[in-house]
């Protein structure tokens, strides 16, 4: 095709394609669908070699957000039958925490709900990024707290954290259709204050709330003028008790789409398999490790993942390998020096989701699969032991 020819030279050139061709990316075939996923390989092999970047989630504060997010299972008004709990203290963070990097995690993401964390709240999460770079070695720490005030970055910055997130989620012309207390403005200045601070930006998006073609390409534009590290792409996990539970839109072959128009416009970036991918993209997981280079380890927010070994033999099963706490993960020309890289977490419950109750079959788009989604019961802020 002459269309993935020209998106792998722009990609190994680092150059934007148009908006036509990241468009037509995502109207590809299903008879062309390996021909995309090898393409968007090629630009992927060409900045990230074989390595798969992990990832791990710790949820410091689960529940009683006093947002109204629709995709998001800890949302105001949600009755998703999810744990709910304040504060982990910093040692049970940090031993939450060990779980993912004993699994092969190089990162953890420290995520707590809420519109924006207090200058307390900052104080509480400077001590628990402390406590869990004291008891992992070598582990970078991205947070996650929701919309920052002036300052707080830099204090965040100051206390050892390598990387702040904060997702777009989707289109800025239709962002007011899922959120209704904060705006898009808002979530764009997060990042850039996360960016002046010092910090790696970390922001993506979900895809699977309803959006049109034209709304994932102009998120992921606006993620690319943002130039964040790392991208995460969530797939929606239509909870129950949420507005969007009936939002069940998602082939794997979607999935695998929206992932190489993400990889096509940002060729050099971390992008990241977030939420979601055990629940949409199935047994097509391994393939779209050759477009994107990061995942998650083990379970996420609200909502139970794939089991740590499962993802480390998917990846060895793959040809693929893990990237070490030793290797960089952004090209030399992205990274620098120090190369504190891209962080990972998606704020919403909606970014949760399930591997172990997944069931063979294909599953239409439209066909409601509450079958694949199971709420967290293990790891931070219960007694049982994460699966990482």
């Amino acid at each position: 095709m002459d269309l993935l020819n020209t998106l792998v030279d722009k990609g190994l050139r680092r150059e934007l394609p148009t908006r036509e061709e990241a468009l037509a990316v995502l109207a590809t075939s299903d008879d062309e669908l390996l021909d995309v996923v090898a393409a968007a390989g090629k630009v992927r092999r060409q900045w990230f070699g074989r390595r798969v970047k992990l990832n791990y989630l710790v949820n410091l504060k689960s529940g009683l957000c006093p947002e109204d997010c629709s995709y998001c299972s800890q949302r105001l008004g949600s009755k998703a039958e999810i744990l709910k709990y304040t504060w982990l203290k910093p040692d049970e963070a940090s031993q939450a925490a060990a779980a993912g990097v004993a699994g092969g995690a190089k990162r953890v993401c420290l995520v707590a709900s809420g519109r924006g964390p207090t200058d307390r709240d900052v104080d509480r999460v400077a001590q628990t990024i402390a406590a869990v770079k004291e008891q992992n070695e070598g582990v970078e720490v991205c947070a996650c707290l929701g919309l920052l005030s002036d300052g707080q970055a830099e204090r965040l910055r100051g206390a050892g954290a390598d990387a702040y997130n904060h997702n777009l989620n989707t289109s800025e012309a239709t962002y007011a259709d899922i959120t209704k207390t904060h705006t898009y403005a808002d979530r764009v200045d997060t990042v850039r204050k996360a960016h002046a601070a010092g910090l790696s930006a970390c922001s993506g998006l979900i895809a699977g709330m309803g959006e049109s073609d034209e709304d994932l390409v102009d998120v992921v534009f606006s993620l690319r003028e943002l130039d964040p590290d790392s991208v995460p792409v969530n797939f929606l996990i239509p909870f129950e008790g949420t507005p969007l539970a009936k939002e069940w839109n998602l082939t794997p072959q979607r999935c695998l789409r929206i992932l190489a128009m993400v990889r096509f416009v940002c060729p050099d970036i971390e992008v990241r398999i977030a939420g979601g991918r055990e629940v949409h993209l199935r047994s097509m997981q391994p393939l779209a490790l050759n477009i994107a280079n990061s995942i998650f380890l083990g379970d996420y927010l609200t909502s139970e993942g794939q089991a740590g070994k499962a993802d480390l033999d998917m990846i060895a099963d793959a040809g693929f390998e893990v990237e070490g706490t030793d290797q960089v993960t952004l090209p030399e020309h992205r990274a620098g020096a120090d190369a504190a890289v891209g962080c990972g977490s998606h704020e919403g419950g909606g970014c949760g989701p399930c591997g172990a109750a997944a069931k063979a079959g294909e599953a239409k788009a439209g066909e409601a699969r509450t079958d694949l989604v199971a709420v967290r019961r293990r790891g931070a802020g219960t007694d049982l032991a994460p699966n990482a």
